[in-house]
């Protein structure tokens, strides 16, 4: 692609949860549509109770490396989103070696299974913690570094299906990502003086270590009446033939599109908006 051509060229994205999954997509994406990425993640577990492998701090170098093969500068750094401070600090790093901040990328957030009334407070605030307070605090420490340099921008807060519709077995994750979508919306507001646009991505079933079919089904088998919630994905071309066949789960990949169009200038108008990635499964 020549000098210039790239649809971000010039441009700054701070991405969460970037280690692997769909933060690491949506890095390399931007990345290669030309801008450099400020990378974080915490590398280890967030909770006890979470029962997939936790992001590793090799995998957070192997999105740098991913960044830096698509010809751009990476900034990384092992960071919990719940620590505020951290998350300035990252920033303000950031801006010294780029010179600016133009993308957020809120992706960071985690999963567990079980039903509220019986799960403790501890899994209930943890969740909550990370997925809601988490993403207001990565919002806090990278708006006001926005605003300052004054090239506007865009941020994709990374819901999920569940941030829209009733999930049973994991409600404590789908109140976190339905609270996502309220800060959305009011900050679509709040930073629209400043030239900011807000939007949300509701993805569903995306092949990432957060997607646990083992500890689906155990929740499935034990309550069945769960599994109505839960929309099949439909058929899809699964080659270039147009043979067609059932593909359970999208690619982080896929995801990386929506977020680079709403990254870029051809969504200048779209703001305080929710956007399905679900291949339409929430009509279903």
């Amino acid at each position: 692609m020549a000098a210039g051509s790239a649809p971000l060229e010039g441009r700054v994205a701070y991405i969460t949860g970037a280690a692997r999954g769909q933060g690491r997509a949506h890095a390399i994406r931007l990345a290669q549509d030309g801008a450099d990425i400020i990378a974080v993640d915490i590398c280890a577990p967030a909770a006890d109770f979470i029962t997939y492998p936790p992001a590793t701090a090799a995998e957070l170098a192997e999105t740098a490396a991913g960044v830096e093969a698509a010809g751009r500068k990476v900034l990384t750094r092992e960071v919990d989103i719940r620590d505020l401070a951290a998350q300035q600090q990252v920033v303000a790093d950031g801006i010294e070696q780029f010179g600016r901040l133009d993308i957020v990328v809120a992706n960071a957030g985690i999963l567990s299974w079980g039903r509220m009334f019986e799960m403790s407070e501890a899994e209930w605030d943890t969740v909550i913690d990370v997925n809601l307070n988490g993403t207001w605090r990565t919002i806090r420490a990278a708006a006001p570094a926005m605003i300052e340099a004054g090239n506007g921008g865009s941020i994709v807060i990374v819901s999920s299906s569940a941030g829209t519709k009733a999930t049973p077995g994991n409600g404590h994750y789908s109140a976190s990502k339905h609270g996502l979508v309220a800060i959305t919306n009011a900050l679509a507001i709040e930073l629209g003086e400043f030239g900011i646009r807000v939007n949300s991505i509701h993805p569903y079933s995306i092949n990432t270590p957060m997607v646990e079919p083992e500890a689906m089904m155990e929740i499935f088998s034990k309550y069945p009446q769960f599994l109505h919630s839960f929309s099949p994905m439909p058929y899809q071309p699964v080659n270039h033939q147009g043979k067609k066949g059932l593909q359970e789960f999208m690619t982080p990949e896929e995801v990386s599109d929506v977020v680079s169009w709403l990254a870029g200038d051809g969504s200048k108008t779209i703001s305080g908006s929710q956007i399905a990635v679900d291949r339409g499964t929430a009509k279903y």
